[in-house]
């Protein structure tokens, strides 16, 4: 198979490790790049790389650190039938791709802006911080998902955390270690409407279910995926066994120091309405959701993390409050906080060049908005005038083992960069 540019660098990009909060020789790497393609560049204290060349007129934005699941970030990429993967491990694609198409236009222009954004899976803390001037009048973010659309708006979002004391009092019984695992997980703002499985709420039932009590815990991955994996140790006085997706492990009968709060813990997780809260039928899209992204077990106390998403910020504060609401009246201490703002669509001159270059290759692609945050509208909120707007390959199940990329799409997208930005030096 015969590689485009793009997947040339792609497979050099999977070669050197970008976990979020891992990020340093991604950084090292880009910097060199840039610098040797004649580039100013520019480096903030959260990691965010700023490039600058001639007098561009475009500014190029991705974030450079990846959602680590299973063996990554030991990436080893294969293509399936016109298909990217990789073996036991997220692929990065998301948003690896949009980096190497960056790359391949600083190999090519003279009149070009690019911002490497760090750290966007764990809360777009990059672009959150960024302090600096983006020089071009316009933005194109190219972390979106989906071929035939130019995105522009997105949903903001807010994190709630809950936490209770893991006081313990010791109990005679019956003890088991309890797992969830292999669930597919996914992105818990594009897929969220797909009812995937949540490992937390399975595993939650069958405990509530077998009158168990828990000893310890450790439930979900990340705060942006749905979670695919939970294990626990608990006590029971009945005979516990596997149900197929849930496997049980006797490990001994006798005394343990069991959580005091077992019975709340486990009445949050099976109250909580995990998924969409509202759908708009109009533009065929979810306007409310929110995640139940872990429960940890931490300094002295269990941790709930919950990542809620909405296209307004009257549904964000919906889902803060009733979450909120629920959480402090089985006892939690409970704080919620703004993690992204929501983005309203605005079509302009740009935008519509945009979809212009899109639709020669795409010729039903439309705008539209999207159920996830997007840092170009965090960056727009910044400076205001900056028109933005976000284009990208088809990616699937990102955020999980199964991310997949289609290879057709990422040389078309390819193509379809490489003519906006040559319409604009």
């Amino acid at each position: 198979m015969q590689k485009s540019d793009v997947l040339t660098i792609f497979e050099k990009i999977c070669e050197i490790p970008r976990c979020s909060h891992k990020t340093e020789q991604m950084r090292e790497f880009l910097v060199s790049f840039a610098k040797d393609k004649g580039f100013s560049v520019d480096v903030d204290e959260l990691g965010n790389i700023h490039c600058k060349k001639g007098e561009p007129k475009i500014c190029l934005q991705s974030h450079y650190d990846m959602v680590c699941m299973g063996d990554a970030p030991n990436i080893k990429l294969y293509y399936e039938n016109g298909i990217m993967r990789a073996v036991n491990s997220s692929l990065g694609a998301d948003n690896g791709i949009g980096i190497a198409m960056m790359m391949s236009s600083m190999k090519e222009f003279n009149n070009l802006e690019c911002l490497f954004t760090n750290d966007e899976e764990v809360g777009l803390i990059g672009a959150n911080g960024f302090k600096g001037k983006i020089v071009a009048p316009n933005l194109l973010n190219l972390d979106s998902e989906e071929d035939d659309r130019v995105t522009l708006g997105c949903a903001g979002g807010i994190n709630v955390s809950a936490k209770i004391s893991d006081e313990k009092v010791k109990k005679s019984g019956k003890i088991y270690e309890v797992s969830v695992t292999g669930l597919p997980g996914g992105h818990s703002g594009n897929e969220i409407h797909k009812n995937i499985p949540s490992s937390i709420k399975v595993i939650g039932k069958f405990l509530g279910e077998n009158g168990c009590e828990l000893i310890s815990l450790d439930f979900g991955e990340r705060s942006n995926s749905i979670p695919s994996a939970a294990k626990c140790t608990v006590i029971s006085a009945n005979e516990l066994k596997d149900d197929g997706i849930v496997k049980v492990k006797k490990v001994g009968e006798g005394e343990a120091e069991v959580l005091v709060k077992s019975c709340k813990i486990l009445a949050l997780i099976n109250s909580f309405a995990q998924g969409v809260r509202s759908y708009n039928v109009e533009l065929n899209m979810v306007n409310n959701s929110i995640n139940m992204s872990t429960v940890k077990q931490k300094e002295g106390v269990i941790e709930f993390d919950f990542f809620g998403r909405a296209m307004s910020k009257e549904g964000l504060k919906k889902l803060g409050f009733e979450t909120k609401t629920l959480c402090d009246a089985l006892g939690f201490d409970t704080v919620v906080k703004d993690r992204s703002a929501n983005w309203n669509p605005s079509i302009s001159d740009f935008s519509n060049l945009v979809l212009d270059e899109l639709k020669k290759l795409k010729p039903d692609a439309k705008f539209s908005a999207v159920h996830a945050g997007l840092e170009c509208g965090i960056l727009v909120s910044k400076q205001p005038g900056l028109e933005a707007c976000s284009i990208g390959p088809n990616i699937h199940s990102p955020h999980s083992v199964n991310e997949r990329c289609e290879v057709e799409s990422v040389e078309m997208m390819e193509k379809v960069v490489r003519n906006i930005v040559a319409r604009m030096q």
